[in-house]
């Protein structure tokens, strides 16, 4: 079949079937209406379990932004914090790194956490080395804070 022919029978195929609206008619997908349309975003452990996975293809800024929306859905979810310090440490933001890390030790229910908790202890241990005792101060009190601020939600 020549191509204009093939085009030809695609378009009348189109229009019969209503995906291309005919002359004089405005085009509506059906039930649908975007403006109408909202955003719901995943339980905090999909977001983890996404942002887990940009972590590990070295994706840090979709790692980040996932890790964030865990916090947006449900305040204060422990392995949210843990990625988030993952993240930061990786890129070199040491002194938010820690102040996540303490966070998730903090924001602990359970000991079934304790293989992660065990990591998070040693990078603790490794930024404290690292870090001056100004920045260490400041991360221990935003983590307080975070604290005081998740107690204090219904």
């Amino acid at each position: 079949m020549r191509p204009l022919a093939t085009f030809a029978a695609l378009l009348v195929w189109l229009l019969m079937v209503g995906v291309l609206p005919m002359r004089g008619q405005s085009h509506q997908w059906p039930n649908a209406s975007f403006r109408d349309w909202e955003y719901t975003p995943p339980s905090a452990s999909k977001s983890v379990e996404i942002g887990n996975f940009y972590l590990h293809k070295k994706d840090y800024r979709g790692a980040l932004s996932r890790f964030e929306e865990a916090l947006r859905t449900e305040p204060g979810y422990a392995p949210a914090y843990l990625g988030l310090g993952e993240v930061y440490d990786r890129t070199g933001r040491k002194e938010e790194a820690l102040g996540d890390y303490l966070k998730y030790l903090n924001s602990l229910v359970s000991d079934s956490a304790a293989a992660h908790a065990k990591d998070a202890q040693r990078a603790i241990a490794r930024l404290k080395r690292e870090l001056t005792p100004g920045q260490v101060k400041s991360a221990e009190a935003e983590a307080a804070a975070a604290e005081r601020a998740i107690a204090i939600r219904p």
